[in-house]
């Protein structure tokens, strides 16, 4: 549940916020630009925490389930 919420979000982030890394000086952000790019860092590093937790769910079912003849 947690992973498909992140991917989502992150499909959403694509779509709908700007990029910021067109911006010619990153140092000079307005404060709307920051949030979105805190925003987009939560989401994304969210994200890759539910991809590698889901993984090891994964391997830890394979590992424990018999396996076929």
């Amino acid at each position: 549940m947690k992973l498909t919420w992140f991917r989502l979000l992150s499909a959403l982030n694509k779509v709908a916020l700007p990029k910021i890394y067109r911006k010619p000086n990153l140092e000079r952000l307005s404060a709307l630009d920051k949030a979105v790019v805190g925003w987009k860092m939560w989401v994304t590093y969210r994200r890759l925490d539910a991809e590698s937790a889901h993984q090891v769910a994964v391997a830890e079912s394979n590992a424990t389930a018999p396996a076929k003849a």
